[in-house]
């Protein structure tokens, strides 16, 4: 009986550890087989620690430490990891995450060479051609008998009356005249010499009749009929439009009076004032483009005629006189006019779209795409322009990416002042100074912060300000005084109590706004320990 029990027993046992290793080697719905690659592969995709390299200003200026730390307003410095940094950016570069590039949108274009052609664009005004403008100017004493024209703006032909005059100069110069030309019918017969002189004096009466602008027409009259008239008439020398009347029937005058002026409107100068920057691009001969407000559909065409030797200061311009044929006389002196001149370019040179140009008045930078969310200012010297592009003299070569859109936006997210900053101070290829550096010249590194020890006269806790009596501030180079500052949080001002003395860190804000962003009672303040320095004992 023992016997059979126990083999019942054995077999019960051999079926129940099979039944265990067939369900330990059935798959389980939803998982794959185990294997002994999911165990090497689950142990080689470990993500290893990181390596942390070094801390960096979380306002992007070059300075970095090698233990956490705060900068003047509080904000803690930001730690760079092993791979974040394997190839550590380029002094006064900038350096942008991948995902921040997207979003600020921005775009580059290769510096390219091309020949810059532009349309300098002047204002300038239509004025009367000065070699087509007459005076009409008797040279004699006389009276103004009769107008035949008397209104300013009456169109007028070569040769039309004007006026008609009474004058004794003209009444004795007529009759000497006719007096003459009797004496030579008389002295026909006579001798040669008496003859030729009587000849002379009726010339010369014709001669001070041409030069008083007589007309051809009323000397011959005269010379055929020998009978002097009391009144003359004037003619207009030119075709034209009187610009001007001053006379007035009655009236008297005198040698050298102007009466009429009369101005030949078939052409007409359209004087533009073009700035000093594109003067030397303005060449005689040029064509020019006119338009005009009252002939918004009317394009005019004229030629560049003259530049003119002076520059008015106060516009800083330089005229251009553009010549203009005037059919229909559509165009009035005084209008206004746009001029464009096409300047050609001086051939094939590097350019950059005008937008990839930060002008900060004093100087001109660009950014260079590096790749991978690097960039780097980099100062341009300028030349030409045209509508689009700008011609870069020296900082840029043919083929380098510039950034030519959301460069604004880079400047403001990485703080390009303080990058471009070492232009000045330090050659390319420096590297930013690190704490490091700052210990081993016994120095901390320089901050936007200052720090000043004093007592809280007032305080303020509704507008968030304190009034404070401090001592002397080196960095500022402040005497002590007592100044209303504010703070940049509500929490300070549980040790900003009043009769309190504290020494405080503060910054301007903006100009005028001085902000304390740190304050310990002076009893406590902690004399600043300089970073360790990582190269200690070797």
């Amino acid at each position: 009986m023992k016997t059979g029990a126990g083999i019942v027993i054995g077999l019960s046992v051999a079926l129940a550890a099979g039944g265990g290793y067939w369900l330990g080697q059935r798959p389980v719905a939803g998982h794959p087989e185990p294997s002994v690659a999911v165990a090497t592969t689950s142990v080689e995709g470990m993500k290893k620690e990181r390596k942390l390299l070094y801390y960096r200003n979380p306002m992007g200026l070059p300075d970095t430490s090698p233990m956490p730390k705060k900068d003047p307003m509080g904000m803690d410095y930001v730690p760079v990891y092993e791979g974040e940094a394997d190839e550590p950016p380029a002094a006064n570069s900038i350096k942008i995450s991948t995902e921040k590039v997207q979003k600020l949108g921005v775009r580059t274009e290769a510096a390219e060479l091309r020949a810059l052609d532009k349309q300098v664009r002047a204002a300038g005004r239509i004025e009367i051609d000065e070699r087509r403008s007459f005076a009409i100017s008797p040279k004699f004493e006389g009276y103004v008998e009769r107008l035949h024209v008397n209104v300013t703006g009456q169109p007028v032909a070569k040769g039309q009356p004007l006026f008609e005059v009474y004058s004794p100069e003209l009444v004795s110069a007529q009759r000497e005249y006719t007096i003459a030309a009797q004496g030579v019918d008389a002295l026909k017969d006579a001798g040669s010499e008496a003859r030729s002189g009587m000849q002379q004096l009726a010339e010369s009466s014709l001669l001070r009749l041409r030069n008083w602008d007589i007309s051809e027409e009323q000397i011959r009259a005269l010379a055929k009929s020998g009978a002097s008239k009391r009144t003359l008439t004037f003619r207009s020398p030119v075709s034209g439009v009187v610009t001007e009347k001053k006379a007035l029937q009655g009236m008297r005058f005198m040698p050298g009076d102007t009466l009429y002026q009369v101005a030949d409107l078939s052409s007409v100068w359209v004087v533009a004032d073009v700035f000093e920057q594109d003067i030397a691009q303005v060449r005689t001969g040029a064509v020019a483009k006119v338009r005009i407000n009252a002939y918004p559909d009317k394009v005019f065409e004229g030629r560049v005629t003259y530049v003119y030797p002076t520059l008015n200061a106060e516009t800083r311009t330089v005229p251009v006189r553009v010549e203009l044929a005037n059919p229909g006389q559509l165009l009035k002196p005084a209008m206004f006019a746009q001029v464009e001149v096409p300047v050609g370019g001086k051939g094939q040179v590097v350019t950059v779209p005008a937008s990839a140009v930060i002008d900060s008045g004093t100087r001109q930078i660009v950014l260079i795409a590096r790749g991978e969310g690097r960039f780097e200012p980099r100062e341009v010297k300028l030349g030409a322009r045209s509508d689009t592009h700008l011609e870069v003299l020296s900082g840029v070569k043919a083929g380098e990416e510039v950034v030519v859109a959301a460069n604004f936006l880079i400047d403001a997210e990485s703080n390009l002042k303080a990058a471009v900053g070492g232009f000045g101070h330090s050659g390319h290829g420096a590297a930013p100074k690190s704490e490091k550096d700052g210990d081993k010249a016994g120095l901390a590194p320089k901050t936007a912060g200052h720090r000043a020890e004093g007592s809280v006269d007032e305080v303020d806790a509704k507008a968030g300000t304190v009034s404070l009596s401090h001592g002397p501030v080196a960095s500022l180079k402040w005497p002590a005084m007592t100044m209303e500052f504010k703070v940049a949080n509500p929490s300070l001002l549980q040790t900003l109590k009043p009769g309190a003395k504290v020494d405080v860190e503060f910054v301007e804000r903006q100009p005028g706004e001085w902000v304390i962003t740190s304050a310990v009672p002076a009893s406590k303040a902690a004399t600043p320990v300089p970073a360790a320095n990582p190269h200690t004992g070797h």
